[in-house]
């Protein structure tokens, strides 16, 4: 399918120059002299090269028509991670530097994950926008701090490090954001 060169947002997979990309970051320029363009950081899909280009709104770009499926995480062995398709309970393995550590980190057993597939390969995975985590560690609070909004350093269940209100700690379990590892509120179970 082909779209403006302008109309490319964060997150899109778009084909050029032979390969595929995600579109990592955009930025829309208007300078002195010339017309408007868009700014785009591209991520090569396969082999993670970066790419900055410049696409003007009557540019037209082939954007990749994806499959999403439900999967299910079932294991990790090394760097192989084991997903089963819900559907056909078909299973595929995927190496860590494809997932990303970023993501591998907030894997969890069972979880469901929606798996990008495009001419029947894998080539992304969505995670669910919160999971719930323990928190196994947490500074203890400082006297004082209470006078703005202040937060502590705590370590979860899966080796993450992020940043909890005062009244959390050990043994609490939260609700952490997947995008950026925030912390989000106690867990309500």
């Amino acid at each position: 399918m082909k779209i403006d060169g302008n109309a490319i947002r964060p997150g899109m997979v778009i084909e050029h120059k032979g390969a595929l990309w995600r579109a990592v970051k955009t930025e829309h320029t208007q300078p002195g002299k010339g017309g408007a363009y868009l700014q785009v950081e591209l991520k090569e899909i396969r082999t993670g090269t970066k790419l900055n280009e410049r696409f003007r709104s009557s540019e037209k770009v082939a954007r990749a028509t994806l499959e999403q499926r439900e999967f299910q995480f079932l294991f990790s062995d090394g760097d192989s991670h084991t997903f089963m398709d819900n559907e056909t309970y078909d299973q595929v393995s995927i190496h860590t530097e494809f997932i990303g550590s970023e993501v591998i980190v907030f894997l969890q057993d069972g979880m469901n994950v929606t798996i990008e597939m495009h001419e029947g390969s894998p080539i992304g995975i969505q995670l669910p926008d919160t999971i719930i985590a323990e928190v196994v560690a947490a500074d203890a609070v400082v006297k004082g701090q209470t006078a703005s909004s202040s937060f502590k350093p705590a370590v979860l269940d899966n080796g993450v490090k992020i940043l909890v209100p005062p009244h959390i700690g050990a043994g609490t379990r939260v609700v952490v954001r997947t995008e950026d590892g925030t912390y989000m509120e106690r867990a309500k179970d």
